[in-house]
């Protein structure tokens, strides 16, 4: 086992994966010089992420009424390896990250294939307020109002073929801007998937605000992908290409990992991590754990449907 590296006030279920402890120092100095010459204090720069238009949306029927994450706990506590493995890595190290020129290619199994620049993106359907829980797979959880699309409604414009059984989500990775790139902790750039059904639900979220406001950079600005019934490192940050496929897609973690981080990665308190149970998570702000609910809670909004017959111990 590979010593800990995080404060000790950190929790141990929150503990990153052995592979990409080692270089963690060398991150943090990246960030820090990436930091120096900073102007803007660090809430001012994270609700500057994007210039634009409103970003409040209309209050979705999909939403939780569970009392939200505030906006500081919720760009300040998060994983985004490329800006570093520390929960505060992002928040420290994206303050100059620049997400305006931005555009996502469209590609693979589809009759239109694509690219959307942001403002395209954005005038593509109405946006929402969809406040939902977050489970991270190191067993800790948010509440989030998120603003966005269903990521059906930016498919549909490219008009998947019947060959489109997977979809594949691409992300960033820009060593100048992105410290964490600089280490091949892993193997960038960040790759993640979801099967066409799942991407076609009307939970998943093309995610583009949070609470009004622009995609902070802490947390997949310009542009993420939101899937609430899965742990959240399936919710892929500042994507650039979106391929729809035939077959299924290799992704990041399971390739790092595969023993600990399946493709499927719903949230199953009954599978337990190699390493941490899942039975419950820490909400953050809160003292007291709680107990993990199945689909994180959106079993009962057709998602259990999607995996009825599957053995979800062999596919987790």
């Amino acid at each position: 086992m590979a010593r800990n590296l995080f404060k000790s006030d950190i929790a141990p279920s929150d503990i990153t994966p052995e592979a990409v402890y080692a270089d963690r120092r060398r991150i943090m100095q990246a960030g820090a010089a990436l930091a120096v010459g900073s102007i803007l204090p660090a809430g001012l720069a994270l609700a500057a992420a994007a210039p634009g238009p409103s970003f409040a949306g209309k209050p979705s029927a999909f939403s939780t009424t569970e009392t939200r994450n505030s906006f500081d706990q919720i760009t300040h506590y998060n994983n985004f390896y490329e800006f570093g493995t520390d929960k505060e890595d992002p928040a420290a190290n994206s303050t100059h990250f620049q997400t305006r020129p931005w555009s996502v290619r469209v590609e693979g199994e589809c009759m239109k294939p694509q690219t959307f620049d942001l403002d395209a993106l954005l005038k593509l359907a109405p946006l929402e307020e969809r406040v939902y829980r977050l489970r991270c797979v190191e067993a800790w959880s948010m509440v989030i109002p998120w603003e966005g699309f269903p990521l059906a409604d930016l498919l549909k414009v490219v008009q998947p073929t019947s060959k489109a059984k997977f979809v594949e989500f691409t992300s960033l990775a820009d060593p100048k801007q992105m410290p964490g790139v600089n280490e091949r902790s892993i193997d960038w750039p960040y790759t993640e998937g979801l099967r066409i059904d799942e991407a076609m639900h009307p939970l998943t979220l093309i995610a583009v605000g949070l609470y009004g406001k622009p995609l902070p950079n802490p947390n997949g600005a310009p542009i993420r992908v939101v899937v609430p019934w899965k742990y959240g490192f399936k919710s892929a940050k500042s994507i650039i290409k979106i391929r729809l496929l035939d077959h299924q897609p290799a992704t990041a973690w399971n390739k790092l990992v595969p023993s600990e981080y399946g493709f499927y990665s719903n949230v199953n308190p009954e599978v337990d991590h190699p390493r941490w149970s899942q039975a419950s998570e820490r909400r953050i702000g809160e003292i007291l754990r709680r107990k993990t609910l199945m689909f994180n809670g959106y079993g009962d909004q057709q998602v259990a449907g999607m995996y009825k017959g599957m053995d979800l111990k062999k596919f987790y």
